[in-house]
């Protein structure tokens, strides 16, 4: 019997299929996973956060939500999540009961709707800063751009300083690193709003050691992604790189080649590995999905 899923046999369950788990988003996005199974993830436009737990179904974590987009976690199990509303990066210490803003302003001024977020190793938080909620009624409070442009910025773990890392994109949106983190990855999503805007993944060395720690360079093209656009993305533990897309998952070799497609019913937000079980949360416009895997997430 031939593969479900040509070119992606090492890393996806000849069995695999894509498994339907919840509905009722206007636009799911953001998933990240917890340690009892759960999932949450966002409904942006009905400025929710909605948990999913394999014993317990489907319910509202937590409305209204200020218009959470992305979530993330750290190692040491802390909740991270990037609020619209707020024009904030945010942080929970308890699961995602309670949320405190971690990163509001660059410069002075007001950051304009953090996207997404990812935390490195060395405990900085990584995110980006597109004018979504600004300009979209349904995923914001809307309000004024105050930043000269749009940015992923590094929040220092120590310091607090929030400090602009790449400023040669138009409208970041998706982040990953490599696994030793000698490369990031983003997105870009302005296509969107602009037919000849941009729908690609862009990928920046970024220094590890010494004194230019942290430092980011010149970034290129990874990857083109069509049809629709690579909004969020994630790094297995082989450095592949799994995007979200219009028609399902497109999967690609950590040289950019494109390995294969998962097909998905729906346009798809965002996606993440769970640590807890072998299986790839799918947030898609809709609808929650996962799919077996034969690998493990390099980060949350």
């Amino acid at each position: 019997m031939s593969h479900p899923f040509p070119g992606l046999e090492h890393l996806i369950p000849a069995d695999a299929v894509v498994e339907h788990l919840a509905t009722g988003t206007a636009w799911g996005e953001g998933p990240v996973c917890l340690d009892d199974g759960a999932v949450l993830w966002s409904d942006i436009p009905g400025n929710c956060v909605l948990r999913w737990h394999p014993q317990e179904g489907q319910s509202v974590a937590v409305q209204p939500a200020h218009f959470h987009n992305g979530h993330t976690r750290d190692d040491a199990g802390r909740l991270y999540a990037c609020s619209h509303g707020e024009r904030a990066v945010l942080r929970s210490d308890d699961g995602g009961r309670n949320w405190r803003p971690i990163a509001t302003h660059h410069g002075g001024q007001r950051l304009n709707s953090p996207n997404d977020v990812i935390v490195a190793r060395d405990g900085g938080v990584w995110f980006s800063d597109p004018p979504y909620g600004l300009i979209q009624p349904l995923e914001g409070y809307g309000g004024g751009q105050e930043q000269p442009g749009c940015w992923v910025y590094r929040l220092d773990p120590d310091t607090g300083a929030v400090e602009a890392k790449v400023r040669d994109m138009v409208w970041p949106n998706g982040l990953a690193f490599s696994p030793d983190e000698t490369t990031l990855y983003v997105t870009d999503t302005s296509h969107t709003h602009d037919p000849a805007g941009h729908h690609h993944i862009r990928a920046y060395p970024v220094a590890g050691h010494g004194a230019s720690k942290n430092e980011v360079g010149e970034g290129r093209i990874f990857a083109v992604v069509d049809p629709g656009m690579p909004d969020g993305i994630r790094i297995d533990e082989h450095g592949n790189l799994w995007s979200s897309s219009g028609g399902g998952v497109q999967i690609y070799s950590p040289d950019g080649v494109r390995l294969g497609v998962v097909a998905v019913p729906e346009a798809i937000g965002n996606l993440t590995f769970s640590h807890v079980e072998p299986y790839l949360y799918i947030a898609a416009s809709s609808s929650l999905y996962r799919l077996p895997v034969s690998v493990k997430g390099d980060r949350f």
